[in-house]
């Protein structure tokens, strides 16, 4: 139980890393140069063209999944029974969801054939830090 405590409590820091590292680098036709684009960046950018979508992925890039963290440390240490849990999934699913929207955003835009888009290693980081929460969820029991 202390490794499963641990690998949590990591995640405190990991997730905010991985907002911060680059999930993509993307630039207009192949010709021109390529910008990271972070969640952070990404939550920026889309703040000033449409506020409702920004909100939608803070809440599932940010709010979720650190939430999942805190919640199923709670659950741990004990301060939350068994009767917490199925908040702990449902957290787990709204985490995942973002890592989904990512991965759409990229394959719309490769298909359309006007952009670059290349895979960088915090879409690997934020993906690993939503599934490892998730599995730490399932490995977890109520002490």
């Amino acid at each position: 139980m202390t490794a499963l405590r641990v690998a949590n409590l990591a995640l405190l820091i990991l997730f905010p890393l991985a907002w911060a590292a680059p999930l993509m680098r993307a630039g207009v036709l192949p010709l021109f140069g390529l910008s990271d684009i972070s969640v952070l960046t990404g939550l920026a950018a889309l703040w000033h063209t449409d506020r409702a979508l920004a909100a939608l992925v803070a809440l599932l890039a940010l709010v979720a999944p650190y939430a999942k963290v805190i919640w199923l440390a709670l659950i741990q240490f004990g301060r939350v029974g068994p009767r917490g849990l199925p908040a702990l999934h449902f957290l787990g699913r709204l985490a995942m969801a973002d890592v989904f929207l990512v991965a759409l955003y990229i394959v719309v835009v490769k298909g359309v054939g006007l952009a670059r888009v290349e895979t960088a290693w915090g879409l690997y980081l934020f993906t690993g830090c939503v599934l490892a929460s998730l599995a730490l969820g399932q490995m977890t029991r109520s002490p």
